[in-house]
């Protein structure tokens, strides 16, 4: 695609530290360990930096124009810490071999996401891709109050009877929609209004995050929720459509632009799994993001952490120097005064 997404770069840095984590060897030689780096230096500066969102539209108007989006940021903010001091190579690594952050970039996109809060952008006063932001996978914030009320704002404005929608006013997939115009007309977006297609993906989203609350009354208000929208395939396998498009009299039709849509499938899996016991929360998280910061396991590695041990066998010294050319050489060996 030719726009950018900072999100998805940085959902993949969490799950490759997710699967490192869990004893999968995936970093093998330096230049990947130098190009995982790179990938940190690059998400770390998300809290300046617009981009086209997690729907690939950028702002509300599809006019091709992106802004600064809170689930960019707070994506970027969870793949930080997730990474910091990371070992790439596991428990066999070396100290070239962990990622490091820089700590005032990973504070900058922190005070942006939780100042944005419960807002998406300029353009979206909220937006469904906050749950996947807020929840599982990423867990961006564990600030109680701001969690608790951005997700209220996302299932009071955006759910349906079908799903939740996207945003408001969004024309995706709709009836009304030109699918031969990539970008919308200036003020077209007010004729999609009530016209929202509606995804069930959100449903098993809600299904994922009562399970790691152990918030029992949401999971069976979900899952009731998302029977009404399962259909079957050839097979007689439950298949999670990708949305529905309403017409305007009380009538859905499913819409879809691929004939299985995985994301939502691959989510319902991971519900159905967490639900029937088979998949405890720990195995589905092994760095545990759905934990406060100061309840998270510490990375074990020697390299891993920031603080220096005792063992480490650190040492100063202090020069003092009278005459201007032992000063200078001193400079030269990277003394300085």
């Amino acid at each position: 695609f030719n726009h950018l997404q900072i999100d998805v770069v940085s959902i993949y840095l969490i799950f490759l530290v997710q699967m490192i984590t869990s004893g999968l060897q995936i970093i093998y030689t330096q230049d990947e360990v130098a190009f995982v780096q790179n990938l940190v230096y690059y998400v770390e500066r998300a809290y300046r930096t617009p981009d086209f969102g997690m729907w690939e539209r950028g702002s509300k108007y599809n006019d091709g124009t992106p802004e600064i989006h809170a689930s960019s940021i707070g994506m970027a903010k969870s793949a930080l810490e997730a990474i910091n001091g990371c070992n790439l190579f596991g428990e066999k690594g070396a100290s070239w071999s962990v990622v490091y952050v820089d700590i005032d970039a990973h504070n900058r996109n922190r005070s942006i996401f939780e100042t944005m809060l419960p807002r998406e952008s300029s353009s979206k006063g909220v937006d469904a891709s906050l749950l996947p932001t807020l929840s599982f996978p990423a867990f961006a914030s564990h600030e109680e109050r701001l969690v608790e009320k951005s997700k209220l704002n996302v299932v009071k404005r955006l759910k349906g009877k079908k799903g939740f929608k996207r945003f408001s006013r969004d024309g995706y997939l709709s009836r009304l929609e030109d699918k031969t115009r990539r970008y919308y007309h200036k003020g077209e977006i007010k004729d999609f209004e009530g016209y929202e297609c509606e995804w069930p993906m959100f449903y098993t989203y809600m299904i994922i995050d009562g399970v790691f609350r152990n918030n029992l009354e949401q999971i069976e208000e979900y899952q009731m929720e998302l029977r009404k929208c399962m259909h079957s395939d050839t097979n007689g396998d439950p298949v999670v459509s990708m949305c529905y498009a309403p017409d305007g009299d009380g009538m859905y039709t499913r819409s879809s632009s691929q004939s299985l849509f995985l994301w939502g499938q691959s989510v319902f899996i991971i519900a159905q799994l967490l639900t029937a016991g088979l998949l405890h929360i720990n195995e589905l998280d092994p760095i545990r993001r759905y934990l406060p910061s100061y309840n998270r396991p510490r990375k074990g590695g020697r390299y891993s952490a920031f603080l220096g041990r005792l063992y480490e066998g650190r040492y100063r010294t202090s020069c003092f120097s009278y005459g201007s050319f032992a000063r200078s050489e001193l400079f030269v060996y990277r003394f300085f005064f």
